[in-house]
């Protein structure tokens, strides 16, 4: 009766149940297909592609797909897939994650979603965790699907961007999971629509998916720039701006916090820094730099916006005074005040792009993965991506015989006996294969086999070819190969000749890591398609876990039973103690990643909407009615800034509207406060609209169209740009000190969404302002072009809380000897560069 009820209510047996019926009728189609001669078989390749296109869906056409590539490996790879392979193919087609113990064959199992995924025309990507593998089963499988009619591509890291898209053009394309993420970065970099590699995600399938989609799920992607802006710039910029008279060359707006420069300040600016025109293109960081010391000048006051704290400048939260250690001001700001405090200038960071794999992968719309060990997290599977875990039966049953767990008093007494171990089954000629969590336990234990004088193989997790070599023989008769426990993943440990009989792979493993798919994974590489073989994990109540877990009592207990270094305990009980600290851990570190998960998801939103923004501003060939939209925009908020609906008219700031008119849309004189004091702000609008409007359809008329219509997407292009890496760079100072916001009983994550939320509004705001101003002040030359911002991959562990440096260069620097940028006359290292 219990068995009948766990039938019932095993949601796992009931879908392979169901897919059973498929597997059935592929099976039953074997010797129908065997008849065909290889170019019948291929022709049915182009009949499913016409299926599919006349409206037929992949569900329709699976069993006889499926009933093809069977057909297919079995000519071409000399390997017919069992119906549990069938059950795993089908498992990946629906978009779950196959858990097929090692040895059962994945490789060949994804060949059948594959194959029937591709027919649709819209690309299919394996991933595998490194270039070795990709390139192996590329090559492999690549036979199998050129045979077929379709065509095969391999994404590497050394290809340039010609062979990129030849690849991702393919039918079937194989890469691993770094080279995916950062492609689809640099897509959104491009300035130009034919320089993007990648076609829209469709359809991944993840080999070791546990390892990519769980252990590397926090790994940002970065492409890091080099910050151009030297500490120089700023230095001028600031000498220049201590020099302007308020009213005269500058106007503030206490209100809006607005300080804009005035025709006179404008041209003082051209005159000190020896520029025709202070808002042509190759101006804009000059612009920028002038426009941020002011702001640093006029709208920051220290001991209000900030303190100066050991050479330090620190910002003080305006609503509680608090001050806010770690936060830095974006887009320049925090180097303008530096150098008006004379402090030493701080390099800008340049964060170009960044992606972690949790978000990358999600954006495909269908996603699957294969691994021996994924069951233990399927929640963390379901709750983030969507996807079940289905647990595949394995072709023939498992005859490997874990034993229970040995635990040791000490350190010292733990390895001594797996050199014993070792030693015994070695003489015997059964090949052994050693797990360790860190890479010191491998040479320590090395050490010991060396003075027994025991030939042996040591790999750590660097994935290289000849590791995967030493993997695939560590099956042979008296093998002994030391291994972290993530080595060699991806490549089988095949029996040699004559060691089934000594009783298989024996597998070792010298600690119980935090995590149970890992240990599972280690036990996993003995005992494949039924194969004899022997696991024991060794344990000692100094191991990190047992530290960490209730190791007090046991230790009591085997002081108690006067147990020695040399005695170990074993019982059953101990091991289910271990599985209950490894589930503790798990749970937290799922708990960890969703909450990071939580806080990325916030910029995730932000990095759509720009990059559509981006690929709209790229494949669009008229941009008028976007720039229209912002100069509008741009109106309307500087319109409602100084007409609030809660003050009087005779309140409103009707000289702020004016100046801030004059210094970014028009000339002096063509708006003024008389005509804007006798109407509604909407009227405002509608005569600044109409001014700016016949000024900009006057400018349109002095060029041909293509060359404004290429000028305005230089613009846009460089100006989103440039405020999307500020912005990324202001997101990460804020995530950086949100916690603290705890401390008064806030919720971080509350506060980091809602104030993240206003950031990116502040950054729309500013980029519909600053390509408006170029546009409208720029004088237009011939010769514009678009240019990509150059970046550096880089692949960051947040794990250890570590982030590798990104590379930074100066960039144009004053000489000493040239003449000073703040117009007084005298060389530059008698007036402002003195002391540098």
């Amino acid at each position: 009766m219990l068995g009948m009820l766990k039938k019932v209510f095993d949601l796992n047996q009931r879908q392979l149940n169901k897919m059973q019926k498929q597997v059935d009728q592929v099976v039953a189609l074997q010797d129908q297909y065997a008849k065909l001669s290889d170019d019948e078989l291929r022709a049915k390749t182009e009949e499913f592609k016409a299926r599919v296109q006349k409206g037929e869906t992949l569900d329709d056409i699976l069993v006889e797909a499926f009933a093809v590539v069977r057909e297919g490996a079995t000519r071409v790879l000399g390997m017919t897939p069992y119906p549990v392979q069938l059950l795993g193919g089908i498992s990946l087609h629906e978009g779950n994650i196959s858990e097929m113990k090692t040895g059962e064959g994945k490789t060949l199992t994804s060949t059948l979603p594959v194959y029937l995924n591709a027919l649709s025309g819209l690309g299919v990507h394996v991933v595998t965790v490194n270039e070795y593998l990709a390139s192996r089963d590329a090559r492999e499988m690549g036979q199998l699907y050129e045979f077929l009619g379709l065509s095969v591509g391999l994404n590497l890291n050394s290809m340039e961007s010609d062979e990129k898209r030849e690849a991702y053009a393919c039918d079937i394309t194989y890469s691993t999971n770094n080279e995916l993420g950062f492609d689809y970065l640099r897509d959104n970099m491009v300035v130009y629509a034919e320089q993007r590699v990648q076609r829209p995600l469709n359809y991944a399938i993840i080999d070791e998916v546990d390892s990519i989609l769980i252990d590397e799920a926090r790994t940002p992607l970065i492409i890091s720039g080099q910050a151009k802006q030297s500490a120089q710039a700023y230095i001028a910029a600031n000498a220049f701006v201590g020099m302007l008279q308020k009213d005269q060359d500058f106007t503030y707006d206490v209100k809006t916090k607005s300080v804009l420069l005035t025709e006179e300040g404008i041209s003082r600016a051209e005159r000190s820094f020896g520029v025709e025109n202070l808002f042509d293109l190759k101006n804009v960081n000059l612009n920028h730099h002038i426009n941020q010391a002011l702001r640093a000048h006029v709208t920051m006051t220290n001991d209000v916006d900030y303190v100066v704290q050991d050479g330090e400048i620190v910002i003080v939260d305006q609503f509680t005074g608090r001050l806010m250690k770690g936060r830095r001001y974006s887009e320049g700001l925090h180097q303008a005040i530096e150098a008006k405090e004379g402090l030493k200038i701080q390099n800008e960071s340049m964060t170009l792009a960044t992606i972690t794999f949790q978000n990358y992968f999600r954006m495909y719309k269908k996603l699957s993965g294969m691994t021996g060990t994924a069951k233990t997290e399927e929640e963390e599977f379901r709750n983030i991506y969507n996807m079940n875990v289905l647990v595949i039966p394995t072709n023939r049953p498992i005859a490997r015989n874990d034993k229970p767990d040995l635990v040791y008093k000490s350190m010292t007494g733990k390895f001594n006996a797996v050199a014993e171990e070792i030693a015994e089954r070695h003489k015997a000629g059964q090949p052994v294969l050693v797990g360790t969590v860190a890479i010191e336990t491998s040479e320590l234990i090395s050490q010991l086999l060396k003075r027994k004088g025991i030939k042996h193989e040591v790999l750590n997790a660097k994935n290289h070819e000849r590791e995967a070599d030493i993997i695939a023989l560590a099956g042979h008769k008296g093998a002994v190969t030391i291994a972290t426990n993530m080595a060699g993943r991806g490549t089988d440990i095949k029996l040699g000749e004559g060691v089934r009989e000594l009783g298989g792979l024996a597998v070792i493993g010298t600690e119980r890591h935090e995590s149970r798919r890992i240990d599972n994974q280690l036990r996993g590489r003995s005992g494949r398609q039924g194969d004899p073989g022997v696991t024991t994990f060794y344990l000692s109540m100094e191991d990190e876990l047992m530290r960490r877990f209730g190791s007090d009592n046991l230790s009591i207990m085997m002081d108690r039973l006067g147990l020695d270094d040399t005695q170990p305990i074993e019982s059953k009980m101990v091991s289910r103690a271990v599985e209950s600290a490894q589930k503790r851990v798990e749970g937290n570190n799922f708990d960890a990643r969703k909450q990071l998960l939580q806080y990325d998801d916030v910029l995730r939103q932000q990095r759509e909407v720009i990059y559509a923004q981006r690929s709209e501003v790229i494949d669009s060939d008229d941009l008028q009615p976007i720039v229209k939209s912002m100069i509008e925009g741009t109106i309307n908020r500087v319109v409602s800034a100084h007409t609030p609906n809660e003050q009087l008219q005779e309140e409103w700031n009707l000289e702020g509207i004016v100046d801030f008119v004059e210094a970014t849309l028009l000339n002096e004189d063509e708006i003024s406060v008389e005509q804007l004091r006798l109407i509604e702000p909407d009227e405002m609008v509608e005569l600044i609209q109409k001014a700016v409007f016949e000024r900009y359809d006057e400018k349109q008329e002095l060029l041909p169209v293509e060359q404004m219509r290429e000028f305005e997407k230089v613009v846009l292009l460089r100006t989103v740009d440039s405020k999307w890496m500020a912005h990324i760079d202001a997101m990460d100072q804020l995530r950086e000190g949100i916690h603290l916001r705890a401390y008064a009983q806030i919720d971080p994550l509350r506060e980091y969404q809602m104030e993240g939320f206003a950031m990116f509004e502040e950054m729309i705001a500013s980029i519909e302002e600053e390509v408006s101003r170029i546009i409208m002040k720029a004088e237009i030359e011939a010769d514009v072009e678009r240019e990509a911002v150059q970046g550096e991959a880089i692949h960051v562990g947040t794990d250890e809380g570590e982030v590798k440096k990104k590379p930074v260069v100066k960039g144009d620097e004053i000489g000493r000897n040239d003449d000073c940028p703040c117009g007084s006359g005298k060389k530059y290292k008698n007036c402002h560069g003195k002391g540098i």
